[in-house]
């Protein structure tokens, strides 16, 4: 199927699962219909079942946008909570369409889960509350990470859900990344799990045999290319993907500067978040390293996945990451809790970010990359293989270190699954041109009709682009001298961004007077707080944390933030 007749079935609201190889333009085409549904101003759902297959269609998690976070089971209980929530009521009632890119790695029972939360939110039996349902991705890719002591995971073609949605299938059959003739064939030999002997040969001279990583990096400076340092390099597990990023740290000139992680509550609960969490305990940077966002930030100016490069220090020793779209984003400390019944359990806080010269094959997937260095020698699931050969756009920009049997496999089940798709895809192709385009532009129209918001409320939401900053309207609830919490809730945001405002409004001489936010402190706390930044002298968070904690008068980086502004 082409991506026109794809867009086509698309536009006339049927539940579409949208697929093909690598390279074939799926995110093309779900961003031309994503763009088309807000040029309607009809609110989109646009999520991925990882942050950084999020980061190329301009959406969350799933995970985080539906209000299901870690959770590997739900109750009734679960559902009620969340549907307290003022802001996630807001955010299903407003929603006509969901997009769910990467399928592939979301769990069958996630799935229904997420379905359910659909049904409950928009009070509608309907499979996903009667929302348009729009999945992309490709089975042969990587399949769900299975974490801990999780339910029987299967692919989320065996979701109840799936079933009950009645997908059209459409099978991208154009290729865009791979123009190389040659190496589109080896990569289609390993989809379709019939490696010849040429690929085979061909792939072990490919591979060097060079120790990872040996080449040097070259100094960075502001306004270079993130892949100053060399190609891209990929690998299968974390400890090669450390020990690359840290060689690299090593060669840059400038001065490090260390951020150790913060923790609270229970040790058990900590070690567990401080083995989940993508920041290390020790961040390390340097001006001119290559780094990666570990978290979604609250108003989407990164999630979990974004590259960058560190470009400098603020003059609060916080770095500041110049990301690929140019955007220099100032970033600070944010923290991960475990929270039950409502209190928190355990929190740890660190900067959200990682090293990023080198990533695992999992990161990569949804990547184009002109040039990689890969190691395969390790690989341990079926189409970690695939996956990792086709981030690349040709055999010349592909350099292997080496590889393993497991690296040619792609499962089984999923070999079959992929002809039963490509045979439901050739069905819709047919259908579609059996219509008139009349027929299909009226079908189109028919289905715009009914998700499409009133004139008086499409105009308002249209020009709520060109409307205020997100600064100009915490500026607004600031002279209002509302509570620091009750802005954050207002504005739906964390109250850490909420000081972030104020203090991106102080840059710009903007920001009102904010003298009642004292209030917020108990009495003496301020006091504390002052004499400990006048004692250790610095104007990072960590160490003042850390000193008031050994002298008994124990804060939070919030009230830290906070008394900072008034220094």
């Amino acid at each position: 199927m082409l991506q026109k007749e794809a867009l086509d079935i698309l536009k006339m609201g049927k539940n579409v699962f949208l697929t093909g190889a690598a390279g074939s333009g799926k995110t093309y085409v779900l961003r031309e219909y994503i763009d088309y549904l807000k040029s309607h101003a009809v609110s989109v759902a646009v999520t991925a079942s990882t942050g950084i297959a999020a980061t190329h269609i301009g959406g969350q998690t799933i995970h985080s946008w539906s209000g299901l976070g870690v959770r590997d089971t739900l109750t009734d209980r679960d559902i009620d909570d969340m549907m307290q929530k003022a802001y996630l009521y807001k955010r299903f009632e407003n929603a006509k369409v969901l997009v769910i890119d990467e399928v592939s790695m979301l769990h069958h029972f996630r799935l229904d889960m997420i379905d359910w939360i659909c049904r409950q939110f928009k009070r509608n039996e309907k499979p996903f509350g009667g929302m348009q349902i729009v999945l992309c991705g490709d089975f042969f890719q990587l399949p769900p990470v299975t974490r801990g002591e999780i339910l029987e995971s299967q692919f989320a073609f065996k979701a109840d859900s799936w079933q009950d949605s009645g997908f059209t299938v459409c099978y991208i059959s154009e290729q865009f990344r791979q123009k190389d003739k040659a190496y589109l064939q080896i990569l289609n030999e390993i989809r379709e799990n019939r490696v010849s002997n040429k690929t085979r040969e061909l792939l072990e001279r490919k591979a060097t045999g060079l120790t990872p990583g040996c080449n040097v990096a070259t100094p960075w400076t502001p306004g270079e290319s993130l892949v100053a340092a060399g190609p891209t390099k990929l690998f299968t597990h974390n400890i090669d993907v450390d020990i690359i990023n840290n060689k690299y740290l090593s060669l840059i000139s400038a001065e490090q500067k260390d951020f150790e992680m913060i923790w609270t509550g229970s040790r058990h609960l900590v070690e567990t978040m401080k083995k989940n969490c993508l920041s290390p305990e020790v961040l390390s940077l340097k001006v001119g390293a290559k780094v990666m966002f570990t978290k979604n930030h609250q108003e989407g100016k990164y999630v979990n996945g974004t590259l960058g490069v560190v470009e400098r220090f603020n003059q609060y020793g916080e770095p500041e990451v110049r990301l690929v779209s140019r955007e220099l984003i100032s970033v600070s400390p944010t923290s991960w809790q475990i929270e039950e019944d409502g209190k928190t359990k355990a929190e740890i806080t660190q900067f959200p970010l990682r090293l990023a010269w080198a990533i695992t094959v999992h990161k990569s997937q949804g990547m184009s990359l002109d040039a990689m260095e890969v190691d395969l020698s390790k690989s341990f699931v079926a189409g970690m293989g695939y996956v990792a050969l086709s981030r690349v756009r040709s055999l010349a920009g592909m350099k292997l270190i080496g590889f393993n049997e497991m690296a040619l496999r792609v499962d089984p089940e999923v070999l079959e699954k992929d002809k039963y798709f490509r045979e439901l895809s050739e069905d819709a192709e047919n259908d579609l041109t059996l219509m008139s385009g009349e027929e299909i532009l009226g079908k189109q129209r028919e289905f715009m009709s009914k998700i499409e918001p009133d004139e008086k409320k499409k105009v308002k939401l249209l020009e709520k682009k060109t409307k205020k900053s997100t600064e100009m309207l915490t500026k607004e609830l600031l002279e209002q001298e509302l509570p620091l919490s009750e802005i954050a809730d207002r504005r739906v945001v964390t109250p850490e961004t909420i000081i972030s405002h104020i203090e991106k409004l102080r840059e710009k001489k903007q920001c009102p007077d904010v003298d009642y936010l004292k209030r917020e402190l108990r009495r003496g706390e301020f006091d504390d707080i002052v004499e400990a930044f006048e004692t250790v002298k610095t104007e990072t968070l960590a160490p003042i944390y850390n000193y008031l904690a050994k002298h008994k008068k124990k804060s939070t980086y919030l009230k830290i933030r906070l008394v900072r502004l008034f220094l």
